[in-house]
């Protein structure tokens, strides 16, 4: 770092990184969901890949975030955000890599859970640009994306619930833990929305 870096460190927009993110596990929630509806390699394998452009962008993040004296709300906010919203985008490839491991067909609930997925991340998107001059439309997101995740809390239990009517134990293990991936990214997701909400409150 240069005298002039010290005294005048450079300005990086924590918001938009937040969003360019946000956007990027937005993006993978839509694989998935493409995925779900017919799993073939292709969809499969575009879901991975978004993951893995979402770890460099949180990577990114973290590195400029050590760098930064100043930033534009708590940095263990910006921190844990962004590591809530990458958490999403990580369990959409587990759900992809194990379904194919396993050799999980589709079915009605992984579907509407991954609707609901979906719509939970477009929120998350949507409220993080709105965080700082717009905080009833950043709130508004925030309740539609906690609602979201009641959504797919409930398909997770319909799904349990359906599934522990086989007698196939070796499908239950196989199909509970592809459930327990997609419920897990609905809570980081409700995760994301009630830090959201910290920030606004702290901010406004």
């Amino acid at each position: 770092m240069g005298l002039r870096d010290f005294f005048f460190p450079p300005k990086r927009d924590f918001v938009k990184m937040l969003q360019d993110q946000a956007n990027k596990t937005c993006e993978g929630m839509k694989a998935l969901y493409e995925y779900v509806q017919d799993p073939t390699k292709e969809k499969g394998d575009q879901v991975v890949r978004l993951e893995e452009e979402a770890d460099e962008m949180r990577r990114i993040l973290v590195e400029e975030l050590n760098k930064s004296f100043v930033t534009p709300f708590d940095r263990e906010d910006i921190y844990s955000l962004s590591r809530t919203v990458d958490d999403m985008v990580d369990y959409a490839k587990s759900t992809v890599e194990e379904m194919d491991l396993f050799g999980i067909k589709t079915n009605e609930h992984l579907k509407r859970m991954a609707e609901g997925l979906y719509n939970a991340a477009k929120d998350i998107a949507a409220a993080i640009p709105c965080l700082m001059k717009h905080p009833q439309t950043c709130g508004h997101h925030i309740v539609r994306a906690k609602k979201a995740e009641n959504f797919v809390e409930h398909r997770y239990r319909e799904a349990l619930a359906d599934l522990f009517k086989s007698s196939d134990v070796v499908e239950i293990l196989k199909c509970r833990e592809i459930y327990r991936h997609l419920s897990n990214a609905a809570d980081r997701g409700d995760e994301a929305a009630n830090i959201i909400g910290d920030i606004m409150v702290k901010t406004t």
